[in-house]
Parts: C-alpha cells; sequence; structure tokens
C-alpha cells in the first residue's frame, strides 16, 4: 500500500511529494520514487556517481526529471536548519 508523503518540514512551506511513496512492505518502508523498488537515497547517491542528467537517466531510465526534483526537495526538508562551523580549506 503506497502512500504519498507529505512532510511536515517542507522547504518552501507547501509542498506535496506526489512522487515519493513509502509503503512498509517495499524497501523497508523507505521512501521511494513512484512505488518503485528505488529509493529516494538511491537516486540521491546516483546523483553524487552521475552529475551529469544525461549519463543518470542512461544509468537509470525510468527516472524522470520530477522524480530527481522531489527526492532532492525531499532530502532537503531532513536537513536541519542548524548552520555547522566547517574549518577553512588550507
Amino acid at each position: 500500500m503506497d502512500t504519498n508523503v507529505s512532510h511536515p518540514r517542507c522547504y518552501d512551506g507547501d509542498v506535496t511529494f506526489d512522487r515519493i511513496t513509502v509503503d512498509p512492505a517495499k524497501m523497508g518502508g523507505q521512501p521511494c520514487i513512484r512505488g518503485m523498488r528505488l529509493t529516494v537515497k538511491r537516486v540521491l547517491e546516483a546523483l553524487a556517481v552521475y552529475p551529469n542528467p544525461a549519463e543518470l537517466k542512461q544509468e537509470y531510465p525510468e527516472l524522470e526529471d520530477e522524480d530527481i526534483r522531489q527526492a532532492l526537495a525531499y532530502a532537503a526538508t531532513l536537513v536541519p536548519g542548524q548552520h555547522t562551523d566547517v574549518p577553512a580549506a588550507s
């Protein structure tokens, strides 16, 4: 039973993630893309490996631009709004 996610901490205050689904019977209940066995986490990992959209889509032809946008937006809602000091590069 897939359910769409409406996250309470949306980055602009009013985003519905109609392509992000959660089903306890799939992928351990992790947020997935459109009910597929493709997690939001995997999409983010793939974006790090394939920064070129054409390469990413070659590896994951089922992904659509809106899937990627919503995966990024969903991940942004999970990052706390706190500032973390990062050491300056030497």
